[in-house]
């Protein structure tokens, strides 16, 4: 499991077009969410529609990380498009990236799930 202790997190909510890739994604931050895809020890962390894949972008010094997650069955609990972007903290990311219902374990109204399981 990779260790994000100590990083700011940015959530993108809704789902994002998975053919982007680093330059699509990075752009996406600067333009939609008015933020720098450059600061290091910054991730941010991208859905696709199904919520069967998940990309999070990290600057790292020289160049960028681009890790990916797909699920073989099930989706992620992802957020609507009520807000842009929320900030999490790493053990929020690590509840996401293991599957467990964001909603029964943070007060965050936006991450209840849509249809419960």
């Amino acid at each position: 499991m990779l260790d994000f202790n100590g990083t700011k997190i940015y959530l993108a909510c809704g789902a994002t077009d998975f053919r982007n890739s680093i330059n699509g994604l990075s752009a996406k931050v600067q333009m939609d969410f008015g933020m720098s895809p450059f600061e290091t020890g910054t991730l941010f962390v991208f859905c696709n529609k199904a919520k069967t894949g998940l990309k999070i972008l990290e600057w790292e010094n020289s160049g960028f990380w681009l890790y990916y997650k797909r699920l073989e069955y099930g989706t992620f609990r992802w957020p609507k498009d009520d807000e842009p972007v929320m900030e999490l903290t790493a053990d929020e990311l690590a509840l996401l990236l293991e599957g467990v219902k964001l909603a029964q374990k943070l007060s965050r109204k936006e991450l209840r799930p849509k249809y419960a399981c």
